[in-house]
């Protein structure tokens, strides 16, 4: 293992048990959410699934109703408890790029991932050969714009950062997959006036006196308008 993937497998092990293992907030709730209606969509139950980059592994136990569950991360650390805890999820530790991890999936799952990888054309190609013919690509990653639109803490050591938008996404889709489904996720904001908007104290207050669904809709009118802290794909590979 190099040092570079050394210290990126410290890092992330330390994220994960200091920030996953603990909770999952509401851009990930979010994401699970779309991933789950895309799966109950395909009407199986016998998928064969792998997710890349599974983390403290909080979405495995919501897919294991789909199929065969595969589950890789860097984080060995984190994975070795939580394959504990999920016997029923095959995780294999490590580096994805260098990992055998079988081929023949019918879906692929990764969330999050993309922005922290050092090659991402490789990453997403070596995705498309592990699936089958027509097979299916799940992804989230972080929105770009948004993203600048916020306040983020400088990359720590071994923690890779390159976000992206939808029209660079877009381009590293096109060699290996066709988009089914793209769209923005989620306005989260910790600045500006968008922060007090989304905030989940005007949320609740908008609920308690009857505009709950104006502030759904201004909530969808930002995602529609691309300012949702998600990129959410639907893609399949090209056979």
């Amino acid at each position: 293992m190099s040092e570079a993937i050394d210290t990126q497998q410290a890092f992330w092990n330390r994220w994960n048990a200091s920030t996953r293992e603990k909770e999952v907030g509401e851009v990930s709730q979010e994401q699970r959410d779309v991933i789950i209606s895309w799966l109950e969509s395909l009407g199986r139950t016998d998928l064969k699934i792998i997710e890349v980059g599974c983390g403290a592994g909080w979405l495995c136990e919501h897919l294991t109703r789909f199929g065969q569950v595969t589950a890789t991360d860097l984080s060995h650390e984190v994975i070795a408890r939580t394959a504990a805890r999920l016997p029923e999820v095959r995780f294999i530790p490590g580096d994805f790029m260098a990992l055998d991890v079988g081929s023949g999936y019918d879906v692929a799952i990764s969330l999050e991932v993309l922005a922290h990888v050092a090659d991402q054309p490789a990453f997403l190609a070596k995705i498309a050969d592990l699936l089958k013919p027509g097979g299916c690509l799940m992804l989230a990653t972080q929105n770009k714009p948004v993203l600048q639109m916020n306040d983020i803490p400088a990359a720590a050591p071994g923690q890779i950062r390159r976000w992206t938008d939808r029209h660079e996404l877009s381009q590293l889709l096109a060699g290996r997959f066709n988009v089914q489904k793209m769209f923005s996720l989620t306005p989260f904001y910790n600045r500006g006036l968008l922060r007090y908007v989304n905030a989940p104290k005007v949320r609740r207050i908008a609920q308690s006196i009857g505009l709950g669904g104006v502030h759904r809709a201004m909530r969808r009118a930002q995602e529609k308008a691309w300012l949702g802290w998600t990129i959410m794909v639907m893609a399949n590979v090209r056979g």
